[in-house]
């Protein structure tokens, strides 16, 4: 990238207003991972309660997924262009209120009790955590000194983890619960039909709570729409944001971001089914919902200690011993049975608690003001979440859910080899002539 694109590509630059504390900013980003990562792992309960409604296979009901984060593929590059156009906290607002009228459309859904009807559904909702990620990324990223990013981005992300170790646990017990009572496999006709309606409405109304604080929230972030001094660029388009992608080192972090969220989202996913395997834990679906938050608790606790380690230990070579670890114990749980079987997989949890923000950091340094861009690119490599998951079920329906932990663990290894090739940091000088 020649230095007139360097000079045009300054997108946007943000700091408290006048007078403003930025502990609030802080604070305002630490509640958005929370929510939008509570309501992306209720993906994982949805996903038992529908594939038992619907007699769906692995492959089947795992486009749930699909659905969910396709939406990152379509709408992290427009989302970076809002961002630019109409600064941060308006775009938070515009994601907050996406989220909102996505829960909506679970009401009729759930009337419709039509498969389709959800993954409808699934996909505004993301395309609303979407434009946040792209927001609360880069913002808490210019919220205090370069030299801290790595451990600030972890801390922050603790939040999501935070919210996706209570919203799981939660919703197994507002949505699963049925499936302890009926086994839907027992009916046909116009019994099966009924009892999908209701056990359907139980979802539309966890949704409908979402949606009336989403709402609240929304109003929250308008009314302090102004808190961030911000200069717009309306210029640059994705033409500059997609050059970023000739940066070798952000590059292979993105592609890392792919591996990452896929190997994530494919083991959330499977996590109920898994447990309730006979040679595992043989638990209830309910109950294995339950241990559902001992795999995103693992991560908030880790992403807590994670926040020290960081600022003393080289992260790529933090993120390159993670991702060994959690190989490991993809080994272990899929060559055991009984109890070490099932809590080698949750305690994968804690092995990827570093692992986003530590390749988003990694990926990043040396872009600066790029941030914005850079963060609608790698939102774009999220859709691994949407990839991944189906072809994990497909080897799982031809298989085993055992055996189709291969899939993670291939997506491990490379996450293995970025820690090591990004264990020293890179100049913005190099980052700007490798462009």
């Amino acid at each position: 990238m020649n230095e007139g694109l360097a000079d045009r590509y300054a997108q946007i630059s943000a700091a408290p207003a006048a007078g403003q504390d930025e502990r609030y900013l802080r604070v305002f980003v630490f509640a958005l991972f929370f929510f939008f990562g509570g309501i992306t792992s209720l993906n994982d309960v949805i996903i038992p309660k529908l594939k038992a409604l619907f007699t769906l296979s692995y492959a089947e009901v795992l486009t749930i997924q699909s659905a969910f984060f396709g939406a990152y593929l379509i709408v992290s590059l427009p989302a970076a262009a809002i961002v630019r156009r109409i600064g941060y906290m308006r775009s938070a607002a515009l994601g907050l209120t996406l989220m909102m009228a996505g829960s909506l459309l679970f009401i009729p859904a759930s009337s419709s009790a039509l498969f389709g009807m959800f993954l409808v559904a699934l996909f505004v909702v993301a395309a609303g955590i979407t434009i946040l990620q792209v927001v609360a990324n880069p913002l808490i990223s210019l919220l205090g000194p370069p030299a801290t990013v790595h451990s600030r981005l972890t801390f922050a992300q603790a939040f999501n983890s935070l919210g996706t170790t209570i919203f799981p646990y939660v919703g197994a017990i507002l949505i699963l619960g049925a499936l302890a009572t009926i086994d839907p496999a027992t009916l046909t006709g116009t019994a099966l039909r009924d009892y999908r309606h209701e056990a359907t409405q139980i979802i539309g109304h966890t949704y409908l709570g979402l949606a009336a604080t989403l709402f609240c929230l929304a109003l929250a972030v308008w009314w302090d729409r102004n808190h961030l001094r911000e200069r717009r660029d309306t210029e640059s388009g994705w033409s500059e944001a997609i050059a970023l992608l000739r940066l070798p080192r952000f590059r292979f972090g993105a592609l890392c971001i792919f591996l990452y969220v896929g190997a994530e989202v494919a083991i959330g996913s499977l996590i109920v089914s898994y447990l309730t395997q006979t040679d595992v834990l043989g638990l209830s679906a309910k109950a294995a919902g339950e241990h559902v938050p001992f795999y995103w608790g693992g991560a908030m606790v880790g992403r807590f200690i994670g926040t020290y380690v960081l600022r003393v230990i080289s992260p790529g070579k933090v993120l390159a011993a993670a991702a060994a670890a959690v190989m490991a114990l993809l080994f272990i749980s899929s060559h055991t049975v009984g109890a070490v079987s099932g809590w080698s997989l949750l305690a994968i949890g804690l092995g990827n608690s570093i692992m986003f923000p530590t390749i988003f950091s990694l990926a990043s340094e040396g872009l600066g003001v790029r941030a914005a861009s850079a963060s609608g690119i790698i939102g774009v490599a999220i859709v691994g979440g949407a990839v991944v998951p189906p072809l994990t079920g497909h080897v799982a329906d031809v298989l085993s859910l055992k055996t189709a932990l291969i899939v993670p663990a291939v997506c491990y290894a490379g996450i293995l080899a970025y820690g090591i090739y990004a264990r020293r940091p890179a100049p913005a000088a190099a980052e700007l002539k490798g462009a």
